[in-house]
Formats: C-alpha cells, sequence, structure tokens
C-alpha cells in the first residue's frame, strides 16, 4: 500500500530548519543572558521575569510525580514547563522528536561543532569512529539516563538533573550556577561533537529518549519509496546525522529519528520523492 506523501517543507532544502534553530538559539541565550542583567540592575524589561527553567519542557518531565502526588512543583519549575511539555508531547505524537531537531540549542550548538568536524575530517571519516555494533548498543544509555534522573528527582524532589545538564550549562556557565561536573559534560559533548554527530543526543539525552518513543507511534513517518530509489549503496544512510540505516528501511521508526529532514530534501537526495515524510504505515 502506497501512502500519500506530505510536502512540509521547501522542496529545495531544509533551510527552514537552520533558521529555526538560529531564532530559537539566540531567543534562549537572549533570555538568559538578559535574566542575568536584569537580577544585577540592568538589562531589558522585554521578557525579564523569564529564565531558564521556565522555558525547559524537561522540567515538566522532572516534577509531574511531584504534581500528581502533591499538587505543586519541584523547586525553580515554572507552570510555563507544564504548557510547554504538553505542547512538545503533541507534536511529537504528530512528526516526531522536532524539538530535537529543530528547537534544542544544545543540538543546535552540537551541530554546529559537527560542521567543523566534518570540514576537518571530511564525510569519509566524520561521524565513523564508533564501531556500529558499539553504537547500537551505546544509544540505549539514555534510557537509563533517564530512569535515573525520575528516580533522583522523584525521590528528592529536586532539580537532581541540573548539576549534570550540559544545556543549564551552556546558558549559565557565566552566572557560576553552573557546576563543574555540568561544564565537563558541557565541553566533553561539544569536543566529541567534533568527531561524532550529535553524541548527547544520541547516547545521554533523557529528553530525546523520552520523545524518541514518539517515533513509534508518530501520524507521520519518514517513509522510502524503494520503487523511486535508484541509488545503490547506503546513500541516504550516510546522510543521517544520527546514523539510521536508511537505504533498507521503507519506514523509519528508529527511536534515535529526530525529524531532522536531512535524507528527505531534494537538496540532499537527487531522486525525487524517493524519501517523504507521509502517513503513518509500519515496516
Amino acid at each position: 500500500m502506497k501512502f500519500p506523501k506530505f510536502q512540509l517543507f521547501p522542496k529545495r532544502g531544509i533551510w527552514a530548519r537552520k533558521i529555526v534553530q538560529v531564532l530559537f538559539f539566540a531567543l534562549i541565550a537572549f533570555i538568559s543572558v538578559n535574566h542575568t542583567l536584569v537580577r544585577n540592575g540592568g538589562g531589558f524589561d522585554f521578557l525579564s521575569s523569564a529564565s531558564l527553567h521556565a522555558l525547559c519542557p524537561f522540567g515538566g518531565v522532572e516534577t509531574m510525580f511531584q504534581l500528581l502526588t502533591t499538587g505543586g512543583l519541584i523547586k525553580k519549575v515554572r507552570d510555563s514547563s507544564i504548557i510547554l511539555l504538553g505542547l512538545v508531547l503533541i507534536l511529537s505524537l504528530l512528526l516526531g522528536p522536532v524539538f530535537c531537531g529543530w528547537v534544542c540549542p544544545l543540538g543546535t550548538i552540537q551541530e554546529w561543532f559537527g560542521k567543523l568536524g566534518r570540514k576537518w575530517l571530511g564525510n569519509k571519516m566524520y561521524n565513523k569512529f564508533v564501531p556500529r555494533k558499539l553504537d547500537q548498543v551505546l544509544r540505549y544509555l539514555r534510557y537509563g539516563v533517564f530512569a535515573w534522573v525520575l528516580y533522583a528527582t522523584f525521590t528528592s524532589a529536586q532539580l537532581v538533573f541540573q548539576s549534570y545538564d550540559p544545556y543549564f550549562a551552556l546558558f549559565n556557565f557565566w552566572t557560576g550556577e553552573a557546576t563543574i561536573t555540568a561544564m565537563l559534560i558541557l565541553e566533553s559533548a561539544l569536543l566529541l561533537s567534533l568527531l561524532i554527530e550529535r553524541p548527547w543526543c544520541k547516547y545521554a539525552c533523557p529528553f530525546g529518549a523520552l520523545l524518541g518513543l514518539s517515533n513509534l507511534f508518530r501520524l507521520f513517518t519518514i517513509r522510502r519509496d524503494a520503487g523511486a530509489c535508484n541509488l545503490k549503496g547506503d546513500a541516504c544512510s550516510m546522510l543521517c546525522p544520527m546514523n539510521i540505516d536508511i537505504s533498507k528501511k521503507s519506514v523509519i521508526r528508529d527511536h534515535q529519528c529526530i525529524t531532522c529532514m536531512e535524507c528527505t530534501s531534494e537538496a540532499r537526495c537527487p531522486v525525487k520523492d524517493a524519501v517523504y515524510l507521509g502517513l503513518g504505515g509500519m515496516e
């Protein structure tokens, strides 16, 4: 059965994603810096009360147990985190983890470092350092991190993960609030990004682990029309930043897919509509 094709983006590339990434990175950076300036008597009145915690949907996950059992929120988490979590989950059920591929500033900066690594190492070496069998095992580590974060947060009623969170460190390294551990994890993620595409996202991100599960249920999935594809080898798999073996699949339900659309764009794929965003379906 052939599912209808759904054109979400202009046919000559995925420039829209790049623009969205830059805009969200700039917005979060501005809000974080401005929040610090306002606390010190400067800054702008625009969004002056907003903080990084108020803009983090993962805070909604961390505080969920507290909310359900006591009706309150963990300290520092705001109501906006619950609202943002709901919006992200709804969007994920429709299109998969677009938050990871389009919005998350930590994912974006890893991509920017990755572009440097790809220029230095070339396409044949970049993102090829981890043996495939080991890579497949390491990808499940983030579910262990997710389980630990939930357990530690639920039992302590504290934002335990803040002490390890590279996202928090990225936008707080100038405030003194980020721990040395979080800073080291951030530095490690960025340095590894010079060798591996999105290492934090692939192997350690707890929110990415949760959103990755939406790939099993999402309404619109990445589909490959084997009849239309006339390329030999694993050409479209080579394009995938998350190393998903697209060339051997008809429907991409992999828990690592971030809906970046790299494999679907005509600017990347020379065969028209061979890989596209379509309605549902199973492998």
